[in-house]
């Protein structure tokens, strides 16, 4: 795509019986995203009642997320922004996928992915995501951390920060206390960031950790690192959800377009009542917006 051609952003309501429909439809009126770009809905329902998800309402959000990877694989779309999904329902109507993001990746035929959340002051990216907490350790490798790492870093220099800082999170409470609490950090954290800064793109790039779990995100809001890599998915996500909860947006790293969401869910106890807040969408479409114009430059 040239810079003078419009971006095409397909948008997936997600499942209709939550508020998915509503914020994609108070986001495109609220003058607040581009208007130098083509929205393309994907996954109208006109039978679905909000606040009645069905097996149907699953099998359409489902079937428009096929829709919406099939567009873009095909070049007819330079950016997918997903509503919110009920993985419940999903899985009864026959998803196999843990979430959007392994959905994607699998479309795209894509082994180097990660998840990333980004709002305000704080970004986050996760080297293990969808998995029980119970199973983190041990598959927390070292492999694993550079590979995310180097994607992060890649973000972040998409955005114009060319000299990523990136904080490094400990695993275990105050990053294992030399071994005490857990030896994740000694054994397989801090081989990966130095194996980390040493592939890294910019060699002026920062990178710092282990970290203290417990203050690395103040320090990431005041202002000291531009990202945290962390090492499960609730180390990240609840921090970025109690900065931002109504404007966090989540973006999948590494597919071959930019794919966002708002980062929240389907809340079917609201649907239909007019108080949904769409900031997240808002900010979901604005991302995906500003990498199909990186892309471009």
């Amino acid at each position: 795509m040239s810079k003078k051609e419009k971006a095409r952003i397909g948008i997936t309501l997600g499942d209709c019986a939550g508020i998915g429909p509503e914020i994609v439809d108070a986001a495109l009126k609220s003058r607040k995203i581009p208007e130098a770009a083509d929205y393309i809905v994907i996954g109208r329902q006109p039978n679905c009642r909000p606040g009645a998800p069905s097996l149907e309402t699953a099998r359409g959000a489902a079937a428009a997320l096929e829709e919406a990877a099939t567009r873009a694989r095909r070049g007819e779309l330079d950016a997918i922004v997903t509503g919110p999904i009920s993985k419940a329902r999903m899985y009864e109507a026959g998803f196999k996928f843990p979430g959007q993001t392994e959905f994607f990746a699998e479309r795209c035929g894509i082994k180097n992915f990660a998840m990333c959340l980004t709002c305000g002051r704080l970004t986050v990216a996760l080297v293990t995501c969808h998995i029980p907490l119970s199973k983190v350790s041990g598959a927390l490798k070292q492999a694993e951390i550079v590979r995310v790492g180097l994607l992060l870093a890649d973000f972040l220099m998409r955005r114009e920060i060319k000299s990523p800082r990136i904080a490094v999170a400990g695993l275990n409470p105050h990053a294992g206390e030399s071994g005490n609490l857990g030896r994740e950090e000694i054994e397989i954290i801090e081989p990966g960031i130095e194996q980390l800064k040493s592939e890294i793109p910019n060699p002026k790039s920062e990178i710092h950790g282990p970290a203290s779990p417990d203050t690395v995100f103040h320090r990431a809001i005041e202002g000291e690192f531009d990202a945290v890599l962390c090492m499960y998915h609730d180390q990240g996500l609840i921090p970025l959800k109690l900065h931002a909860f109504h404007s966090g947006v989540n973006t999948t790293l590494g597919l071959p377009f930019a794919r966002t969401s708002p980062d929240h869910g389907t809340a079917f106890e609201i649907a239909g009542k007019g108080i949904a807040k769409p900031d997240s969408m808002i900010a979901a479409i604005n991302l995906a917006a500003e990498l199909v114009q990186d892309r471009a430059r």
